[in-house]
């Protein structure tokens, strides 16, 4: 029987191990593309060049990995030690700054150089004739779910296997073996069965209530097909001149049919590169100009009386909750943040979708690991204390001042 009991307590032990040990690679995954797409994946992409270099093979690229680490956490400061490579990647876009991520440690950095060599190169991996395309890039939630519910049979399993070998023990031995007791009768199943569902039920529960209200990707089809590639990207339209409150007031403003026809009185027709939905059908630039005439009042040769204009009922993409208070100018203008940081790569976008959740814990991270920019910045001219304490040396000039330090995650700064 010890025997019998041996080979089931091995049997259950090598399960669980394996079954852990397989959790745990996948949860450090996770956490890299978690770190990646938090606080990289605004300005660059693993294997293609964006707002900075693509990630692919960068620590080929850096002769010391320390070299790395410190370039990630504070690029100003380490750009003042002189290395040659740091400084001609500097200049080799246009000087500009690199985010600073004190917050993040040696050990992140590694979970994300970890993950960017997972991302395989465009076309090296060839689906098989007949087999399902690649599921989209997404949270491992369903994954964590699966192994949960094979540990939990496996465990199911190596009871009864154990409730079998214990009862052919005490047959053998000529003892007088009990009725088993049904399964829906065992006490121990259906206490494990409860646990489970109300673990999984608690999760889901949990995991929809945090995700009420958010929109994540969401790309609804406009009223006319604005493509901010063509706008933003290839003709360099300013952000701030469509939308000009983002700089001076809290919301950022939806432009009017004036803005538009400032260009588009003279552009009528639409001769740039083929432009597509994310459907793949491509859209005519010159018919999506009618629209906007139509809805300007406006007709070609003819004077235009801007009282004749109605507004374009654009579907709204971006929205917080009433009781979430964001200002725009103080992002943009006092604290120097680029619009691609919360909105992605938007002049690389046709059809425009949400690129981040929103979320209050995406915030305040960003709030944790953010330096603010206090030199020749009137805006932080009050915080005296911090200014002082930086000229003298009681702040790490390298590690700065965080938002996180001047109340950015004070919870009545946005909730009131």
């Amino acid at each position: 029987m010890i025997s019998f009991r041996r080979i089931a307590k091995t049997i259950l032990l090598s399960t669980v191990l394996l079954l852990g040990s397989s959790l745990a690679m996948t949860i450090a995954a996770q956490d890299g593309k978690t770190l990646f797409s938090t606080n990289c994946a605004a300005c660059h992409a693993v294997n293609k060049r964006s707002t900075g270099p693509a990630l692919a093979g960068v620590e080929d690229r850096w002769p010391d990995k320390a070299k790395l680490h410190a370039w990630v956490k504070n690029s100003a400061a380490f750009l003042k030690t002189g290395d040659v490579y740091a400084n001609n990647l500097y200049n080799e876009y246009n000087k500009t700054a690199m985010n600073l991520f004190p917050g993040l440690s040696d050990k992140d950095i590694d979970a994300i150089l970890a993950y960017i060599k997972t991302v395989p190169a465009p076309g090296s991996e060839k689906p098989a004739a007949g087999a399902a395309a690649p599921a989209a890039e997404g949270d491992n939630t369903l994954l964590f779910g699966v192994l949960t519910l094979i540990l939990a049979v496996v465990t199911l399993i190596l009871l009864q296997v154990n409730s079998n070998l214990k009862k052919l023990a005490v047959e053998r031995s000529g003892e007088a073996s009990e009725e088993p007791v049904a399964f829906y009768n065992n006490k121990t199943y259906i206490a494990l069965i409860t646990i489970l569902l109300f673990i999984v039920g608690g999760y889901l529960t949990t995991k929809g209530a945090m995700g009420l209200g958010r929109s994540q990707n969401y790309q609804p089809v406009q009223p006319i097909y604005y493509s901010h590639k063509v706008h933003a990207g290839t003709n360099q339209i300013n952000c701030l001149y469509c939308h000009g409150g983002a700089q001076e007031g809290k919301q950022s403003n939806i432009p009017s049919v004036n803005v538009c026809m400032n260009c588009h009185m003279s552009i009528n027709e639409y001769k740039g590169e083929k432009i597509y939905t994310e459907e793949g059908v491509e859209v005519d630039g010159t018919k999506e100009i009618q629209k906007l005439y139509k809805y300007a009042g406006y007709t070609v040769g003819k004077p235009w009386d801007a009282n004749d204009a109605k507004p374009i009922e654009w579907t709204r993409i971006h929205n917080l909750p009433d009781h979430v208070y964001f200002n725009h100018s103080q992002h943009v203008k006092a604290g120097k943040v680029q619009c691609q940081t919360c909105h992605g790569e938007i002049t690389k976008m046709d059809e425009v979708k949400q690129f981040a959740d929103l979320s209050m814990g995406w915030c305040i991270n960003c709030h944790r690991t953010t330096q603010v920019q206090f030199k020749e910045n009137g805006f932080y001219s009050i915080y005296e204390k911090f200014h002082q304490d930086l000229k003298s040396g009681k702040i790490d000039s390298t590690k700065g001042i965080t938002v996180e330090k001047i109340g950015g995650t004070d919870c009545q700064k946005c909730h009131y």
